[in-house]
């Protein structure tokens, strides 16, 4: 067919006008693809507003066993461990015999209470309990230290219901699965008995956490039997809260 010049942009305005047409259209599903309204709630999330933005857990596990073997890298470091076991061992034995005095004057453990540190690593938490009176003591850590320290992934305690009278940790942020760690801590206290916490609130802790606490709602949240007792600033190797929680007791009707 010969088409004359005069008769060309007639004919191509329809043409055009359905091309524009065309090319909204599809813009507008890309704004309705799956990525795009992902992209875009990770851009409207980065400070989230909800109480959720106080615990964060933090990204780059592929899979539970690379985040134990990540932690293993810490635990079994040969250095660490002789620094732990050495040098470190007074020190940090006489700063948990501060602790946990304090935590006796309170009324909050006791001699007779049946003790669980949990993420121990070689147990300076427990030598410290028993040298304030609490025998009855042992920690857990995913490589043991006899007669301290058993194997225990504190994700799955290897202890049975209502075990304990008190447990103590200033490991939550090793927690991958803070929800995890939490209801094990309160399956194994005892109707009654007391958690102790120490966390870091007012700075980024280590960089083998696997969470970051911002604020204590989130974690009072977690402790769906328990009551919150109190909160105190400490002084604890760069963990600067105390937060303390008490199982609570079932009601006979």
């Amino acid at each position: 067919m010969n088409l004359s010049l005069s008769k060309l942009p007639i004919l191509l305005k329809p043409f055009l006008l359905s091309l524009f047409l065309s090319i909204f259209f599809l813009s507008f599903l890309a704004t309705q693809s799956p990525h795009h309204r992902l992209r875009t709630a990770m851009q409207n999330t980065v400070n989230p507003p909800s109480k959720d933005a106080g615990l964060r857990i933090r990204p780059g596990y592929s899979s539970y066993n690379a985040y134990i073997e990540r932690q293993l890298n810490k635990t079994l470091n040969p250095k660490l461990r002789k620094i732990w076991t050495t040098r470190d061992w007074d020190r940090k034995v006489h700063v948990f015999v501060h602790f946990f005095k304090s935590l006796k004057q309170r009324n909050l453990i006791f001699n007779d209470s049946k003790a669980l540190s949990i993420g121990a690593r070689v147990g300076q938490e427990v030598a410290a309990m028993k040298l304030v009176g609490v025998s009855d003591s042992v920690g857990i850590d995913l490589v043991p230290h006899p007669p301290l320290v058993v194997k225990g992934d504190f994700h799955a305690q290897p202890f049975e219901n209502h075990t304990f009278d008190f447990e103590f940790s200033n490991v939550f942020d090793h927690a991958l699965y803070p929800w995890k760690f939490v209801g094990e801590i309160e399956r194994t206290l005892k109707p009654g008995g007391v958690c102790v916490l120490h966390v870091a609130l007012l700075r980024r802790a280590d960089k083998y956490s696997a969470n970051d606490l911002y604020s204590l709602e989130p974690l009072v949240e977690l402790f769906k039997e328990s009551e919150l007792v109190e909160v105190r600033k400490v002084d604890g190797f760069g963990l600067d809260t105390e937060v303390v929680f008490r199982k609570k007791k079932k009601k006979n009707y």
